[in-house]
């Protein structure tokens, strides 16, 4: 095999790059979605629950209302609903793009 051009070269360090952004995008759509997770579960719990709630807040648990705990937790899984939307995105994007110059490698190399 002949000589790897410097493009051919440079672009394999992009995707290289782009595998490490890759990488990057996959761990906090985790874990978000495992954020996402525990609200959903303590939203259910909330949700059917009778006893006085309580809420942490730093490092104290205070009582708090029924009705006010929902709204913060429909608030943040909305909120965690977004960011997982828009790192989907990204990492969707960051892939067709690492596709796409894989593609041109590959064919790079084959010349």
């Amino acid at each position: 095999m002949a000589d790897m051009s410097k493009e051919t070269e440079q672009k394999i360090a992009q995707l290289q790059i782009m595998e490490q952004n890759l990488q990057n995008l996959m761990q906090q759509r985790q874990a978000f979605q495992a954020q996402l997770m525990e609200v959903e579960n303590a939203l259910s719990e909330v949700t059917g629950a009778k006893a006085p709630l309580y809420k942490i807040v730093g490092n104290i648990m205070i009582s708090s209302e029924k009705d006010s705990l929902k709204k913060d937790l429909t608030s943040r899984k909305e909120v965690l609903d977004l960011r997982l939307k828009s790192l989907q995105k990204q990492e969707d994007a960051l892939k067709e793009k690492a596709e796409s110059l894989q593609g041109e490698v590959v064919k790079e190399l084959k010349h």
